[in-house]
């Protein structure tokens, strides 16, 4: 079981100093280890991947629930503390650079159903860690991170939100994206600057219908590129006659705002621009 006063002796015995430049910051509540555990629904079926487990506080229960676990940490130092706070057969942890490794490799050994990712993730390296699992096709059948509430906001920002962008879009692409816990920052130590909430990505089980993905994401980047500028303006190079044609089968026109343009709309612009 895990313990948050044995974790802070193991802490003060290693001498250990929290470095700001790893994002480090610990959680000391294990109400909301339970409840992150509980929402992921993990079960012998499941290899999960923890990426920077800190001093375990996570780790201990998923070792508990999943077939496997395998953690990466970039920082060596941690490496006494998670050895005094969790031991089990079902565990490997790389002490390496997640964003450097080989983790389709890494995972071949493993025999599983189901691959989920579930952390408290660095939040200084929050969206490359989700992009590269997505770039890297590992593609987890579910996601569930602890992550900083505005970037939170952004993953799971939906039309004529503030927060909407190409990466929401992107993210939804593969996804289905929703916060399940608002996390206070008293579960931390030490404690952060910033609020933060758990969001759950499950990978969608039908890919939507996109002729050429290349195009297909191009183009988004490319309608978001000057958030105030329309879509006439952002997209100036794209046969217009033919994004106007697309946009009043849904009522708008190039006057509008990238932001205001469902996913199913960019599909809709990317796959008739895509007709020779």
């Amino acid at each position: 079981m895990y313990s948050i006063t044995k974790l802070k002796e193991i802490l003060d015995s290693n001498g250990f100093d929290f470095k700001k430049m790893y994002g480090q910051n610990f959680i000391i509540d294990a109400n909301i280890i339970n409840s992150i555990i509980n929402k992921s629904e993990i079960d012998k079926d499941t290899l999960v991947i923890e990426i920077g487990p800190g001093a375990g506080a996570l780790t201990g229960s998923l070792v508990e629930k999943a077939k496997n676990v395998l953690c990466y940490e970039i920082d060596t130092r941690l490496k006494p503390i998670l050895d005094h706070m969790v031991q089990s057969d079902n565990l490997e942890i790389k002490y390496e650079d997640f964003l450097l490794s080989n983790v389709k490799e890494d995972i071949k050994k493993y025999s599983y159903k189901k691959l989920y990712v579930v952390a408290n993730l660095p939040y200084y390296i929050t969206t490359p860690i989700i992009i590269k699992l997505i770039e890297d096709k590992i593609l987890p059948d579910k996601i569930v991170v602890m992550v900083q509430k505005e970037v939170g906001d952004r993953f799971k920002a939906k039309p004529n939100s503030k927060d909407y962008s190409s990466l929401s879009i992107y993210l939804s692409y593969y996804y289905d994206i929703k916060k399940v816990l608002d996390i206070s920052k008293n579960v931390f130590m030490p404690k952060p600057n910033v609020d933060s909430i758990v969001v759950m990505f499950n990978k969608k089980e039908n890919n939507l219908k996109v002729n050429d993905e290349t195009l297909f994401f191009k183009l988004v980047k490319d309608a978001f590129k000057m958030k105030r500028k329309n879509l006439r303006n952002n997209l100036k190079d794209y046969d217009l006659d033919k994004v106007n044609e697309v946009l009043k089968k849904y009522n708008f026109d190039l006057t509008a705002r990238a932001e205001q343009l469902s996913i199913d709309i960019f599909i809709d612009l990317a796959n008739n621009l895509n007709i020779q």
